[in-house]
């Protein structure tokens, strides 16, 4: 692996980004996460020696969303393992991130973990093994992150909750085909409180590392999964993570990432380092624009991508 001069190649980044950075529209159907401007942009990079390299907004909190169906997933799939996919698929659903459209045709089972149904699903996995779900997923991310700080946005949690009929009826129909265990009101309540975690995007991109270091923590060795494991939730990301422009996410970046429409996007590069872009104007799809971009831009610069 030759050294590569991170910080360097974000400062190209930063510079050539700023004609993208509030293109694009800041999700609105939350209320809370409309009042944030457009203008923010942070990007982050954590190696596994633990060096971080960072520009722009890198250490302003922002509500992770989506992202956090990632570690839901991962701390899922460390206390259950493969009895996951019994209840949630593994395909990528070509549907918006929010749609109902293939729960009936598919008796309930969501297409994979990182859309909305899936995500609940999951959420309704953890609801049954801890009294307070999103508690219990804050101190995993808390550990994964290095970082016992981090916290909820009280008021974006109660936004998100007071405007979430559509996963409402998602949840409902679920569980009128048996794939949601607890009652719908408690899973609804614990997917809206974890969706509004605050983070940073050194903090997330720290946070990945144990996906880019075969799933053991960089710093102290801790396995979070085992290998396999990993690389299971990294295909995953890169399959499913950015909605239904995963296909071509992959195409232009080439790396596996999650997004949130709070405007983050974290990727990993295997072996490497754990990477985190924060702009809140999004695309059609719910990407964030200027953070596309600046993944795009790093694994041209640096020539590094899993292809």
């Amino acid at each position: 692996m030759l050294d590569m001069n991170y910080q360097a190649i974000l400062d190209h980044i930063y510079t050539d980004i700023q004609p993208q950075i509030g293109v694009g529209k800041v999700a609105s159907y939350i209320p809370e996460l409309a009042k944030v401007s457009p203008a923010h942009f942070g990007m982050a990079i954590v190696d596994l020696h633990g060096n971080v390299y960072a520009v722009g907004d890198a250490n302003t909190v922002f509500s992770i969303q989506s992202i956090s169906k990632l570690f839901a997933l991962t701390l899922a799939f460390h206390l259950q393992g493969d009895a996951i996919w019994l209840r949630v698929g593994r395909e990528p659903s070509g549907n918006p991130f929010n749609s109902l459209v293939q729960l009936e045709r598919e008796a309930g089972k969501p297409r994979n973990p990182f859309i909305n149904a899936g995500a609940l699903v999951v959420t309704d996995m953890l609801c049954t093994r801890f009294t307070h779900a999103e508690n219990a997923l804050l101190q995993f991310i808390r550990k994964i992150s290095h970082n016992p700080d981090i916290g909820f946005d009280e008021a974006v949690a109660k936004s998100e909750r007071n405007t979430s009929d559509r996963n409402s009826a998602m949840a409902h129909f679920m569980k009128s085909f048996g794939n949601l265990h607890n009652p719908v009101e408690a899973v609804l309540d614990a997917y809206c409180k974890h969706c509004a975690i605050t983070m940073t995007a050194t903090d997330l991109a720290r946070a990945v590392t144990f996906l880019a270091n075969g799933g053991a923590l960089p710093w102290n060795g801790d396995a979070v999964l085992d290998k396999s494991s990993a690389k299971r939730l990294s295909a995953l990301m890169l399959t499913c993570g950015t909605y239904d422009a995963a296909g071509d996410f992959a195409f232009r970046v080439g790396l596996p990432a999650k997004s949130g429409v709070g405007g983050g996007i974290v990727a990993v590069m295997p072996g490497e380092c754990g990477i985190c872009v924060w702009s809140p104007a999004l695309e059609e799809t719910g990407n964030s624009h200027a953070g596309s971009l600046a993944l795009e831009m790093l694994t041209n610069l640096t020539g590094r991508s899993i292809f």
